[in-house]
């Protein structure tokens, strides 16, 4: 059986109308008998590229006996000229993170996912050290297991002071190799000592994958790039999923 934090992950795909434009990650969430897919907001709108998809998709297993077979399922952007995501500001500015409602019913009745919820994400911000060992789950380039449609994995730290918004903002840094396409991707600790309400995801979830972090004085020839990344905190998710 596939590793069920493997599920918990969405490839996405975005569109105008039938236009593919990019690839990126997302992940399920679940509260309150609701689900929502989580990514990151400049993956459904980004004024500063010009990217404004109309609609998504998200890759979905259907048969949990054979993870190969799959299907796509669309989720519109926007309804009679509204948005349908939300979006997180805070006393820093707007949030790099976006949650879209996911109509259950619409879900093909065999699909086969694992979705985070709020016992999934830390009660206090001071037990996680910097230097802690993470996962980032996704599909950086569009990259997966194409025969079973599952992400891939990188390795991480923490590495800037958890729960110390850096530089005023509410993100913390990483310093997985990431790349175009991860945007979006859970950032997850393991869970020392697990609970029935972890159910069969041992993972805490710790950030949203947002983007590299680069400074603007590198010499681009001299100065290899930083390697850090931004991951916005996930408690945002509670905001966002309120009714």
């Amino acid at each position: 059986m596939i590793e069920p934090l493997l599920l918990a992950a969405a490839r996405i795909s975005t569109f105008n109308e039938k236009i593919l434009l990019t690839n990126a990650s997302g992940f399920f969430f679940e509260r309150d008998g609701r689900l929502f897919l989580v990514t990151s907001h400049h993956v459904v709108f980004d004024k500063k590229s010009k990217h404004f998809p109309t609609r998504i998709e998200i890759e979905l297993h259907t048969n949990a006996a054979n993870i190969a077979e799959s299907t796509g399922f669309s989720i519109p952007l926007y309804r009679d000229g509204k948005s349908l995501w939300r979006q997180g500001l805070d006393a820093a500015g707007e949030i790099d993170v976006a949650v879209i409602e996911i109509n259950r019913k619409a879900l093909p009745k065999t699909a086969v996912y694992r979705a985070f919820s709020p016992q999934h994400l830390l009660t206090s911000l001071d037990h996680v050290e910097v230097g802690s060992s993470l996962l980032i789950v996704g599909f950086p380039l569009g990259f997966h297991d194409a025969l079973h449609h599952t992400p891939v994995v990188r390795h991480a730290i923490i590495a800037s002071s958890f729960g110390l918004r850096f530089q005023g903002e509410g993100f913390f840094l990483t310093d997985a190799r990431t790349h175009r396409g991860s945007s979006g991707a859970p950032v997850v600790m393991r869970i020392a000592k697990t609970k029935p309400a972890h159910g069969d995801l041992p993972w805490m979830l710790l950030g949203i994958h947002s983007s590299r972090f680069d400074v603007g004085n590198r010499d681009l020839i001299e100065d290899e790039a930083l390697g850090l990344n931004g991951a916005w905190y996930a408690d945002i998710l509670l905001k966002l999923t309120e009714r």
